[in-house]
């Protein structure tokens, strides 16, 4: 009976230290994903590259891609804290900023080199030919900043012409009624107009660095998730390196993903940023340093009334998530 007691008690006392080491043991906790949606733009298209190969989940970080056609109303979605992160143009991302200033640009995804242009009549033959008459533009945003610094060219003002506030999927039709004689588009509605006896003007080659898209994070993200951004950023750039090296590839996947034909998809124009690219975007002595572009827009949008409050350009952006991402 001794000898049965005293088996009993040291079983007891196994049983309570091997629970009470479980009890200490730390847990991990499984972190939600990162919500970010994704417009269907070439420049966002490494988002389905680093998801469809496991880029994000090998560096760490589980991410929902989230895939919508019509992006407009997703900036809001972003400010009301529905999503995490966001891809948003540079000027874009300055107007939401005015009303939201906790948050922060971390990586240029992509830049216009060419993709964004103005299309005009035949008889326009030069910038300078614009002087009084009719320019289309999405007014208030990036497009009129372009177009603003195409004038400039030609030692011309908004003043000198007619602004008339145009979508890009509209320059083709309003080219062809008249209506306009000159428009800020891209494709496939830049192959619509040239169809229709336009002819490129001016390109964003010409403006380098104007026109780029950034992925933005809320404040509450990049302090309280700091090596899920790191993560994120590594994993887009990696999917970047490999589309690059494996074009055929990578352009079969994301066919795959979005339901859309292989041959429809490229890269003419636009710029994938990759490491180096960035590195040189946040260096403030670059003459197209980020800080020296978001400078541009914010002192338009002053002037035209966009904002009332000067951003603090240098809070805007935290490069610190790219030191780490070679």
């Amino acid at each position: 009976m001794l000898k049965l007691l005293k088996y009993l008690s040291i079983c007891f006392i196994s049983a309570c230290l091997l629970f009470a080491c479980h009890a200490w043991t730390p847990t991990a906790v499984k972190r939600p994903p990162l919500k970010i949606p994704f417009g269907y733009f070439v420049g966002e298209y490494p988002s389905i590259i680093a998801q469809e190969k496991g880029f994000f989940k090998a560096q760490g970080v589980d991410v929902e891609v989230i895939y919508k056609r019509y992006t407009r109303l997703e900036a809001a979605n972003f400010n009301a804290g529905k999503y995490d992160g966001v891809i948003s143009s540079l000027g874009s991302f300055i107007i939401l900023s005015a009303t939201n200033p906790d948050i922060q640009g971390v990586m240029v995804v992509d830049e216009s080199t060419g993709a964004d242009v103005v299309v005009a009549q035949s008889q326009i033959k030069t910038v300078a030919d614009l002087k009084g008459e009719k320019l289309g533009a999405n007014l208030g945003g990036f497009s009129e900043v372009f177009g603003t610094e195409m004038l400039k060219t030609a030692n011309l003002t908004s003043d000198d012409v007619n602004l008339v506030k145009s979508e890009a999927s509209e320059i083709p039709q309003r080219l062809k009624n008249n209506t306009i004689q000159a428009g800020h588009t891209w494709e496939p509605y830049l192959s619509e107009a040239l169809k229709s006896g336009g002819h490129i003007l001016f390109t964003s080659k010409q403006t380098p660095g104007l026109i780029l898209d950034m992925i933005v994070f809320r404040g509450e993200i990049i302090r309280g998730r700091p090596e899920d951004v790191r993560a994120f950023v590594r994993g887009w750039l990696q999917a970047v390196n490999y589309w690059k090296a494996n074009v055929q590839e990578g352009n079969a996947i994301i066919s795959k993903v979005l339901k859309i034909p292989s041959n429809t998809i490229s890269l003419e124009g636009v710029t994938l940023t990759d490491l180096g690219d960035n590195q040189k975007f946040f260096q403030s002595s670059n003459p197209n340093s980020i800080y020296k572009i978001a400078k541009t827009y914010t002192d338009f949008f002053i002037r035209s009334g966009n904002v009332t409050r000067i951003p603090q350009l240098e809070s805007l952006f935290n490069s610190s998530f790219l030191n780490s991402s070679s």
